[in-house]
């Protein structure tokens, strides 16, 4: 006999400069809830690369459905409203997309308000569900501990790829030095940022205005040009 499907939904990749914001949303039949408590599925930032990648497959084999949305840096600078309203209507849009709908929806809230952030979401369901929206609910739900660990994974694994194709990119957070490191060089080298960066963050506009002006100072004088400077030396 089923139990009740119980939905969780998270992302990952919200705050990074580089790569995509990966959106999962899972549902799993209660019974196999103890089933990935024993497994050892708990929120993704509390385990190692190797044991998500592990709970990864096993997770899958778990769940009743699944979904994984990727969202690449231009769609994320190309949204209309605030940050909060693009994951309200891709969380909204991944759990649509279930082809097996859970009767309960534990969400990781993003907004200050928890309760908002849920009602914005059922307000836009095709189906009917209980909304549970709490802040660090990959704390407390294993829904949403599954739906993290699935996010993070996918994130990582995109992340590689790009480090395959553009060299030691690091975590691709604004925090890390390796990350601003190869901002910074490939300006430098190519006079722009590449096309796996989010032009729309704080971040990316401080380090292009710091380096246009250091590329201006470096820039070599057209021959026969002096500076303002050496100009007025030469006056009497």
């Amino acid at each position: 006999m089923l139990g009740k499907r119980l939905g969780g939904i998270d992302e990952a990749g919200r705050g990074p400069v580089i790569g995509p914001m990966v959106i999962a949303a899972v549902v799993v039949d209660e019974k196999n809830v103890p089933k990935l408590e024993e497994l050892g599925v708990k929120d993704s930032k509390k385990l190692t690369p190797k044991k998500r990648e592990r709970l990864f497959a096993e997770i899958i084999t778990l769940l009743d459905d699944y979904v994984i949305l990727e969202l690449w840096p231009e769609e994320i600078d190309s949204r209309a409203g605030t940050l909060n309203e693009f994951e309200v209507e891709n969380f909204v849009k991944a759990l649509n997309s279930l082809k097996v709908k859970p009767d309960v929806i534990y969400i990781d809230a993003a907004d200050v308000k928890e309760k908002r952030f849920g009602e914005e979401i059922r307000a836009k369901l095709n189906f009917e569900a209980e909304i549970i929206a709490e802040h660090k609910a990959d704390d407390k739900f294993v829904p949403v501990s599954a739906a993290s660990i699935i996010a993070k994974v996918t994130r990582d694994r995109a992340i590689e790829k790009l480090k395959g194709e553009y060299g030691e990119i690091g975590s691709g957070y604004p925090s890390d030095p390796r990350t601003r490191t190869f901002l910074e060089n490939y300006y430098r080298e190519h006079g722009e940022f590449p096309p796996i960066v989010r032009r729309s963050w704080k971040t990316l506009r401080k380090i292009e205005g710091r380096l246009r002006t250091e590329l201006e100072v470096r820039k070599p004088k057209k021959k026969g040009q002096v500076s303002l400077e050496e100009f007025l030396k030469g006056q009497p």
